[in-house]
């Protein structure tokens, strides 16, 4: 459920571009992360570190877009949330043996420390190809194209998560009956 929660945002920017443009998509995007923001506080009554670098990178690329009316300032948007995600990823593993993958999911899965390594450097790798992917396409497509793109990312995205899932199948434990 948290997984559909996350992409919100993505969803509307399709609907609101579909309808509008992307300055209405941005502006949508930038409404609807606001309410996610403010949804995650009232349930939770805390926002993770991650919902808040995302939405101050949407709130800032998003105004850069609507102030400047140049659209390359919200395709760039992607790139850099999948780039400072693998960069957190990879300098919490080499500067601080510190693995987030293994910390966000440890309390659910229990796996051998070098499936986690592995693991962590699979999603460092899949981040950082998703942003190489996103300019590719900005630059090299029409705007429609990459409009498309981004909420196939959605699909790229839980593909990839249903490949790790099926990687770490044979290490968690077997139901006895």
């Amino acid at each position: 459920m948290k997984l559909l929660f996350d992409f919100f945002p993505i969803v509307l920017f399709f609907v609101a571009y579909k309808f509008g443009d992307i300055y209405v998509a941005t502006l949508t995007t930038m409404g609807a992360t606001l309410v996610q923001l403010i949804l995650t506080w009232l349930i939770t009554k805390r926002v993770d570190n991650m919902l808040k670098v995302s939405a101050g990178i949407i709130f800032g690329l998003g105004s850069l877009t609507l102030i400047f009316h140049n659209p390359d300032f919200i395709k760039w948007k992607p790139t850099v949330i999948y780039w400072i995600m693998a960069i957190a990823l990879l300098v919490s593993q080499l500067a601080f043996k510190r693995n987030l993958i293994r910390a966000a999911m440890q309390e659910h899965i229990q796996l051998p420390d070098p499936i986690w390594s592995r693991l962590n450097f699979a999603w460092i790798a899949f981040l950082a190809i998703m942003g190489v992917v996103n300019i590719l396409v900005a630059y090299s497509y029409s705007e429609a194209t990459w409009v498309n793109f981004k909420v196939g990312s959605i699909g790229i995205t839980l593909v990839f998560c249903v490949a790790q899932m099926m990687s770490i199948a044979r290490y968690l434990p077997k139901d006895p009956s």
